[in-house]
C-alpha cells in the first residue's frame, strides 16, 4: 500500500506567520489557492484507496479542486473521510500568536530540540499528536480496498508520520521540511516503511503513485522505475 501525504496549501496564516493552531475559519491565501489548483494537475489520476482530510478548512480546500475534476467524475460515489484524527497540533494558548513572539518563549527551544517532551500550554503534547496520526495511518493503509491512501494534513503531522515510517526518534522530527502542498509519498508494501518521495512541490506525481510496487530487497540503491 502506497501513502500519499499532502500538506494544505499556504494558508492566510502562513502569510501573517500566525500559528494559527485549531483556530476556526482560517482558509487559504491567494496563493495557496493557486496552488491547490495546481496540485489536482500534479497528483492526476490515479486509483484511490481511501482519502482521509484533517477538519480543519484549509485542508479541505487545498484537496477540493482535485477531488471535484478528477476523483469524483472518475467514481461518482466515492466519499473523503474527515478524519479528526489528522487535525492540527493543539497547540493551546500559543494558537493565533505570532512566530516571531513564540520563538522567544522559554519553551521553544524545547520544540526544536526536544519535541518528544513538549506539552503546550493548555493543549496538547507532540507526542501525543504522532500517536493519533500514526492511528489514522494504520487504519488507512490496513483497507482492502485497491489503490493508494491519501492523507491530507498539516506540517507537524506529517512530519511525525515520516518521521515513524524512517524509524527515527521523535526529538528529531524537526530535521524534515513539508510545505504547504507538498507532497510525500510512503511505500508500506514491505516490512520496513521506505520513503519514496518526499516534500515534493513541484513533480507530476501520477506515475510514481501508479507505479508497480518494489517489494524487492535494496542493494546498491534502487533500480529505477
Amino acid at each position: 500500500m502506497r501513502l500519499v501525504l499532502i500538506r494544505h496549501a499556504h494558508s492566510e496564516a502562513n502569510a501573517a506567520g500566525i500559528l494559527s493552531g485549531r483556530l476556526p475559519n482560517v482558509h487559504l491565501s491567494e496563493k495557496g489557492l493557486k496552488q491547490s489548483e495546481d496540485l489536482a494537475l500534479r497528483l492526476g489520476n490515479f486509483q484511490v484507496s481511501n482519502l482521509r482530510i484533517s477538519p480543519m478548512e484549509r485542508c479541505f480546500e487545498t484537496i477540493a479542486p482535485w477531488i471535484n475534476s478528477i476523483v469524483l467524475p472518475n467514481n461518482p460515489k466515492f466519499s473523503p473521510i474527515i478524519d479528526q484524527e489528522l487535525t492540527e497540533v493543539d497547540y493551546g494558548s500559543w494558537s493565533g500568536k505570532k512566530l516571531a513572539v513564540l520563538s522567544k518563549n522559554r519553551l521553544w527551544k524545547t520544540v526544536q530540540e526536544s519535541p518528544s517532551r513538549m506539552y503546550f500550554p493548555n493543549g496538547e503534547g507532540i507526542a501525543q499528536m504522532q500517536s493519533r496520526a500514526m492511528k489514522s495511518v494504520h487504519e488507512s493503509i490496513s483497507t482492502k480496498s485497491k489503490g493508494s491512501a491519501v492523507i491530507v494534513s498539516h506540517g507537524d503531522v506529517i512530519k511525525s508520520i515520516v518521521a515513524s515510517a524512517l524509524g527515527m526518534h521523535l526529538d528529531e522530527f524537526q530535521r524534515i521540511v513539508i510545505d504547504p502542498a507538498s507532497v510525500s509519498i510512503l511505500d508500506y508494501s514491505t516490512i520496513k516503511p521506505r520513503v519514496l518521495l518526499l516534500n515534493d512541490s513541484r513533480s507530476v506525481i501520477t506515475e510514481l503513485v501508479a507505479a508497480p510496487k518494489r517489494a524487492k530487497n535494496l542493494l546498491g540503491g534502487g533500480s529505477g522505475r
